[in-house]
Formats: C-alpha cells, sequence, structure tokens
C-alpha cells in the first residue's frame, strides 16, 4: 500500500468520524428548539472543523528517520618502547661560561676598604665599646599617672567618729572603699572638697578603677551625703539592698 492511498484513507475515516459528532450535534440542537435551519448549520460547522481537526491529527506525515553513520575512530599513535626510549641519545650538558671567577675577584676587590687609615681614631675605641649599650625608656603608664594632677591630703586614720560609708557613693565598692582607706581617705567630706587636680589625680592612681571618679561624679555625690542628705543610692545601701 502507498502513502497516497494511505493517506486517502486516513482522511476518508476523519470525514465520516466528523459527520457522526456533527450528526450528534444537529439531533441535539432540535432536541433544544434551535429549528432546523440552526441544527443543519451547527451540524455541518461541527462536522468540518472537526474533520480537519483530526486529519491534522492523525494524518500528518510523519517524517522519515535516516539512520547516522558513526565516525571512524582515528587509531592510536604507536608508542615507542622503553628499550627505544633509553636507546635515544642523552642531552649534553653546556658548560657553564667561565665568567663566574671574575665576577667573584671583583667583589673581593670592592669590598676591601679603599683607604686604610694608618692609626686608630682617638676615642674609636670607647666609642666601639658603648655601641649599643643605651636605649630609650619611655616613662611607664604609672609615672605618668602619678604626674597628672595633684594627690589630694590623706589622713592617717579615721576621725573620731569613724569612717564614713563610703560604699554609699554610687561607684564604690568593697574593694575601691579599701582602696580609698589605704590613700587616706575615710570621709564624705574630703571627697566632696577635692580640687579638679586632685580629682585627675585620683581618677589615674585608683588601680583597677581608673576614671571611677569623674564618670559617676563623686564629687557631687559626697557634698549631698557630707550635708546629712541620701541619695537613691546612699537609700538602698542602707535599707541592704546592695551589698
Amino acid at each position: 500500500m502507498t502513502d497516497t492511498t494511505m493517506e486517502g484513507t486516513c482522511r476518508r475515516k476523519c470525514w465520516i468520524a466528523a459527520a457522526v459528532v456533527g450528526l450528534f450535534v444537529a439531533l441535539f440542537a432540535l432536541g433544544a428548539d434551535r429549528g432546523f435551519v440552526a441544527a443543519l448549520v451547527l451540524g455541518v460547522l461541527a462536522m468540518v472543523l472537526l474533520s480537519q481537526l483530526f486529519i491534522w491529527v492523525s494524518c500528518a506525515p510523519v517524517p522519515k528517520l535516516t539512520p547516522v553513520t558513526p565516525k571512524p575512530v582515528p587509531a592510536p599513535k604507536p608508542v615507542a618502547s622503553p628499550a627505544e626510549a633509553s636507546a635515544a641519545p642523552a642531552p649534553t650538558a653546556t658548560p657553564a661560561p667561565a665568567a663566574a671567577p671574575q665576577l667573584a675577584s671583583a667583589a673581593e676587590k670592592t669590598a676591601e676598604p679603599l683607604v686604610k687609615p694608618s692609626k686608630a681614631l682617638a676615642g674609636e675605641a670607647e666609642l666601639a665599646g658603648r655601641k649599643g649599650a643605651w636605649r630609650y625608656e619611655g616613662e611607664t603608664a604609672e609615672a605618668v599617672a602619678e604626674d597628672a594632677g595633684t594627690r589630694p591630703e590623706a589622713l592617717s586614720a579615721p576621725r573620731d567618729g569613724g569612717a564614713d560609708n563610703l560604699k554609699e557613693i554610687k561607684g564604690v565598692g568593697p574593694k575601691l572603699e579599701e582602696q580609698l582607706n589605704e590613700l587616706g581617705i575615710y570621709h564624705f567630706d574630703q571627697i566632696a572638697g577635692w580640687t579638679a587636680a586632685e580629682v585627675a589625680w585620683m581618677d589615674g592612681n585608683l588601680n583597677g578603677f581608673r576614671g571611677r571618679v569623674s564618670r559617676d561624679d563623686w564629687i557631687g555625690q559626697a557634698k549631698i551625703l557630707a550635708a546629712g542628705g541620701e541619695t537613691a543610692f546612699s537609700t538602698r545601701v542602707d535599707e541592704g539592698e546592695v551589698y
């Protein structure tokens, strides 16, 4: 059977199938009171459209596939055997130029001093002995801190009434209170009377608490406490909420 005969048979079957569907469409339209003419038009339209769809889907020519012929694989190149590789002549090393000894002798000549002193200069031996013995040592942080400001006046012991509870000042804990007592500071009025230079000295000499005096405003708190007043922090200390 040729391709033309097969295509004609396929088209005829598609038209028959489309005609059957168009007939059902026309009958359905008559049952829906569309009228004979309207039902006929709908049936014919459905038959034509469906026939073209069936032909496009079922009767389209299928392209023939051409077989792909594999390309020939090139033969591997012959590899030389180990015996042949060892028989190959080894390259001869070219001798190095003989200019290297001349360069070395020239360098030795240039390394020698151009002018040799006939005798040692005065002080040369002393200078050689002292060379490298001195080095610069900057001021340590402790020395700089001690030089900053003026140390406040200290007491050798608390007054008769006993030492004030310096922990009522915000920023002064038990360890810092001990350090203040070691520096001769026991009372609020001592701290309240510090000058700017004395504050600077204390800020730089409180080990582990540098800058605490200015940062927590000890002067302002001490003035209130020295006058018999109370602060919010001192009230909490008195009630045992802090220490």
